[in-house]
């Protein structure tokens, strides 16, 4: 079971690659494909909305066939998707190449998220879920400065051409390695709408539409474009500056893992750590033309507390049947990835209605869409907040 679970871990480290290498390869997509800052917000707004959407098959594969067949499956068209990227000619080409790559991720981090949950014990459900987003956050680094570094020597087509090849390994180590929990016995049954008749999720679902997007926004697309364009930042400096956001990414699952055990409450580590995020998202919003260490250590803070994504998925797991797991654990899922997408959509949106424009009687500062996009995450999260209030505290 371990083996096969680090075969997942190594698969997700995948995933997080992918949701966050456009920040670097966009001003490169941008020569080379002419897709603008929006066609390439949407790209990415689709590769979660398919995430998310797949979420609903997902969650049903994983209770009735297992996640060994689902995930490799899956997977194998991730691999097709990247070989769209790498030979694509239009920015229609990299949509459709999200959109396969999206759905091959999506039932990676679930698969291992319902091996925890059928497998140990609830009290350590937090820590494993942090574990393994941690682990994985090591693809969320190598889609920056190593990023530009491969693409220097191989070209951005040759880097993920090599990517594609990678991703059908996985799908291939996967299937071999991976063994399937013990179904569970009796005759209960179930479904979404069982799950949505639940009071008591529905805060959880809400706080984890609000806080994921944020940093998987900010991370997987907007820092590139955003000190490409007000700072006239080269690949390089994008690829420094969202490895400290992986960095701190990383070190924010980690941080979250043990602490519900150690303060004895999820809902005031989760409503904490997210209110600090809020803080930073004002201050990237006040600081959006300061290309100073303070607007790094900003994104830095945005990408650290806003790493509770295992710590909502375990509180609202919390809450689930045993018989619902599978698709307990993926609809909390859609609510994220899903929330991330919508939000990378109307983002995309708002920075081609405020971008500079050729007429110089209208043109606006080239820091204005970023700083509206800033305080949109913000008030996303000031709302997501407020409804986890009413949520009812809940640990194994």
């Amino acid at each position: 079971m371990r083996i096969g679970i680090a075969a997942l871990i190594l698969a997700y480290v995948l995933s997080q690659f992918y949701r966050a290498f456009l920040a670097v390869l966009a001003p490169i997509l941008a020569v080379d494909l002419n897709a603008s800052a929006e066609a390439l917000a949407q790209a990415s707004g689709w590769w979660f909305l398919t995430f998310a959407l797949m979420q609903v098959p997902v969650g049903w594969a994983l209770d009735k066939i297992g996640p060994r067949r689902t995930t490799a499956f899956l997977l194998a068209i991730g691999a097709a998707g990247a070989a769209v990227f790498a030979s694509a000619t239009t920015p229609l080409h990299i949509a459709l190449a999200m959109v396969l790559i999206g759905a091959g991720c999506a039932s990676v981090l679930m698969s291992s998220y319902y091996i925890f949950a059928r497998t140990y014990s609830p009290a350590v459900f937090g820590t494993l879920a942090g574990m393994v987003v941690g682990i994985g956050s090591l693809g969320n680094i190598g889609a920056s400065l190593p990023l530009s570094w491969a693409v220097e020597a191989w070209g951005w087509r040759g880097t993920v051409w090599g990517l594609a090849a990678i991703t059908l390994a996985a799908a291939l180590v996967i299937l071999a390695l991976v063994r399937d929990p013990v179904r569970v016995e009796g005759g209960a049954k179930g479904s979404l709408l069982d799950l949505l008749k639940m009071p008591a999720l529905w805060p959880v679902l809400i706080m984890m539409a609000a806080c994921y997007g944020p940093p998987a926004g900010i991370r997987g697309l907007w820092a590139g474009p955003w000190y490409a364009d007000v700072f006239g930042a080269d690949p390089a400096r994008i690829g420094q500056v969202t490895l400290v956001m992986g960095l701190a990414m990383v070190a924010g699952n980690f941080a979250y893992g043990p602490m519900d055990r150690i303060l004895g409450s999820r809902k005031w580590l989760v409503f904490g750590g997210n209110f600090l995020m809020l803080l930073c998202l004002f201050g990237l919003y006040l600081q959006v033309d300061d290309d100073k260490w303070t607007t790094v250590a900003l994104l830095a803070g945005v990408g650290f507390f806003g790493a509770s994504f295992p710590m909502v998925m375990a509180h609202g797991r919390a809450f689930l049947p045993p018989h619902l797991t599978g698709r307990g654990v993926s609809l909390i899922n859609l609510f994220g990835i899903g929330g991330a997408g919508v939000m990378q959509i109307i983002t995309g949106r708002i920075h081609t209605a405020l971008a500079p424009s050729e007429s110089v009687m209208n043109s606006a500062p080239p820091a204005t869409p970023y700083a509206v996009v800033f305080l949109f995450y913000a008030g996303l999260v000031m709302a997501g907040l407020a409804v986890y209030l009413l949520s009812k505290d809940r640990t194994d």
